[in-house]
């Protein structure tokens, strides 16, 4: 499976955190010549093969966005944020509102901005949400024949491949990690072990999703994929990892550090660039951090993709980075259900 292309997929759907059902449908499509595949009501996607010693591999499928919470007289639709959104990007930016009353139908928009020439000096810095709106061209009337409260935005599609293998959009957080679990799914068909996708849902909230996706499934080991900071300039290079060095293994005092260090066993065992990456504190701000405890404790380990620009229209990743992230999870599942065979 092209790894670009399976991106691409992924990245078009919609799936701000609370409405997931777009990109669950096409997972759905996606899974079914894996395993069984079943959608729960927190629209958290499964796939499920295999029997024995049970091994869960978890991303999220949400996204940041908006939700809709006015439309004014003058027809423009006031939002509010659907996790963390910086407000510096959103000025100007192109937007598409997901309108429900007819079917769900895409509006183009843009954020309203004040023109340079009549900012005074203390408009200059990014404003609070309540203060701007979107502006999609219609009037009150006409939006309300599309439009619902409790709607959702999305920043604009715009899939770009850059030079090289790296490609930028704005939900590669954690459409990449999703398309990294499904090429690791295409070299463990055949393992000797049960095996669980879980595709989780609103990570961005809160870690919803993942916390109520391993209960009653007797989970023996689980990975979370995520994406984690790529350096860029500005950036603390002790707080990041590197574009195109590979899969970001994680240490943290919430993982199981013996899982950890399998896993950079099995990376050098079979020449897949990996990278550690060193979290303090009591959590890694990804859905390892529920997976772990969830039930009577599940050993969890988490395993990251570089990414530069998180939480912003344009972020970017590495495909060779997505690449060895699936070889990594199918190399150490298959080692594992080596061993306990054994």
């Amino acid at each position: 499976m092209n790894t670009k292309e399976l991106l691409k997929k992924l990245t078009s759907a919609v799936g701000v955190s609370g409405a997931e059902e777009n990109v669950a449908d096409v997972l759905k499509e996606i899974l079914k010549e894996y395993g069984k595949v079943s959608v729960d009501m927190m629209n958290n996607v499964y796939c499920t093969f295999g029997g024995g010693y049970h091994f869960l591999l978890d991303a999220h499928i949400d996204e940041i966005g908006f939700i809709v919470k006015a439309i004014t007289d003058g027809g423009f639709i006031k939002v509010s944020n659907v996790g963390g959104i910086d407000r510096r990007m959103v000025l100007a930016s192109e937007v598409s509102v997901w309108g429900t009353k007819q079917g769900v139908k895409e509006l183009r928009g843009v954020f309203s901005t004040l023109p340079p020439h009549l900012q005074k000096d203390d408009e200059k810095n990014a404003p609070e949400l309540d203060d701007i709106a979107i502006d999609i061209g219609m009037s009150k009337e006409e939006a309300e024949k599309y439009i619902s409260l409790g709607d959702r935005v999305t920043f604009k599609r715009n899939f770009t491949e850059l030079l090289g293998t790296q490609v930028s959009s704005s939900v590669l957080d954690d459409r990449s990690g999703v398309a990294a679990i499904i090429l690791a799914l295409e070299m463990l068909k055949d393992v000797p072990a049960k095996v669980t996708a879980l595709f989780s849902s609103q990570e961005e909230v809160g870690t919803r999703g993942a916390k109520v996706g391993p209960y009653a499934k007797n989970v023996d080991e689980a990975i979370a994929i995520d994406v984690s900071f790529g350096y860029t300039p500005l950036c603390k290079k002790s707080d990041c990892g590197e574009i195109g060095k590979g899969a970001m293994i994680g240490f943290s005092p919430i993982l199981d550090r013996g899982m950890s260090e399998k896993l950079i066993a099995v990376a050098k065992k079979y020449g897949i660039p990996y990278q550690s990456e060193v979290m303090g504190g009591g959590h890694t701000g990804t859905n390892a951090d529920v997976i772990s405890i969830s039930e009577s404790g599940i050993r969890t380990a988490l395993v990251s993709i570089p990414e530069k620009y998180m939480h912003s229209p344009v972020e970017v990743v590495d495909t060779n980075d997505v690449e060895s992230v699936a070889r990594l999870l199918a190399a150490y599942i298959k080692e594992r259900a080596g061993e306990i065979n054994a």
